[in-house]
């Protein structure tokens, strides 16, 4: 783990900078608070630091102050090495944002153990974010597919269509149901549907765009939103995903059949909110959802378009009236 050492005084460096290096940590070092405060904004900065309390340019506690009124997600253990010993003092580093101290000259195990302290500090709030990650991966996620989940695809939805309107661009929707999905499941079983679901996703986010959004939308369904997409790039890419999920029969390994690989196939049900139309995102699901069962209707793997076109009205006319 590295540790900051911030002090202006040659000697004192050197001797810091060697007896971390001896515990196991590498030092990284600050001549001066200006140059300690500029350390600790980078990425990937140090997340334990020895400041000096009188330092050049800025304080060791002028250091604390600043790094604590930063919004940063890794946390920084702060120690200030300090020759003050009244109750007042002290309680200004504390404050400025300091967790702990030492009193010069340093004494070597006191050192080793508080930095000790400040590691456990470190890692644990790792942890916690770590853990935070992943329970925010749970909530907005599909579990098996891995791809956000119904609740979440109608967030981002929400959000697409209220940025396009304000800057005055369209926005794509493709709803897609995976074909014959049910016969997959009553002959070779929900393991192997749940395989085909999993090998959908994954098909279809390498089709994607890297700023469009797919959601489970439940079942064997699909959701794309496509931002910035008007009616012939929506067509377009999905269609591009319908190939890219066809373009080769996927193998189902079963322990009660012999291996055999199947057609991984899906109807598309598409269209475009556009600009100067207000549109709920409720009523854009409805056309798709419309335009998918037409698309099964008609034959399955394929795409039809609807346009919203007579379902809404201008914003301007909204406007006059």
């Amino acid at each position: 783990m590295k540790v900051l050492i911030a002090d202006d005084s040659i000697v004192s460096r050197h001797m810091l900078e060697a007896t971390v290096k001896k515990w196991g940590y590498e030092p990284v070092v600050a001549c001066d608070g200006k140059e300690a405060w500029e350390i600790l904004q980078k990425e990937g900065s140090p997340q334990l630091a020895i400041l000096d309390w009188v330092m050049p340019q800025l304080t060791g506690p002028e250091v604390c102050r600043l790094t604590r009124q930063q919004q940063k997600d890794t946390y920084t253990y702060m120690l200030l090495l300090t020759s003050k010993n009244q109750r007042e003092d002290l309680i200004e580093g504390m404050e400025a944002g300091a967790d702990d101290y030492v009193t010069k000259p340093f004494n070597h195990h006191e050192l080793q153990v508080r930095l000790r302290a400040g590691r456990r500090i470190v890692d644990l709030q790792s942890e916690l974010l770590v853990t935070q990650a992943a329970l925010r991966q749970q909530a907005t996620h599909d579990a098996l597919t891995k791809v956000y989940n119904r609740s979440s695809i109608f967030e981002v939805l929400d959000r697409e269509l209220i940025r396009a309107e304000r800057e005055g661009l369209p926005v794509g929707l493709a709803l897609l149901d995976i074909d014959y999905f049910k016969t997959v499941n009553d002959t070779y079983g929900h393991i192997a549907g749940d395989a085909v679901l999993r090998e959908a996703a994954r098909r279809i986010k390498t089709a994607i765009r890297s700023y469009d959004s797919l959601g489970r939308y439940g079942g064997e369904e699909f959701l794309i939103i496509l931002p910035g997409c008007d009616e012939a790039c929506t067509r377009s890419q999905s269609d591009r995903i319908r190939r890219n999920l066809a373009i080769e029969p996927m193998p189902i390994h079963e322990s009660s059949h012999s291996d055999v690989s199947l057609a991984l196939t899906a109807s598309f049900g598409s269209t475009t909110a556009l600009p100067g139309h207000r549109i709920s995102a409720e009523t854009l699901l409805r056309i798709a959802d419309e335009s998918l069962y037409e698309a099964k209707r008609s034959g399955r793997n394929r795409v039809v378009f609807r346009s919203i076109l007579g379902e809404t009205e201008p914003l301007l006319a909204a406007s006059a009236s």
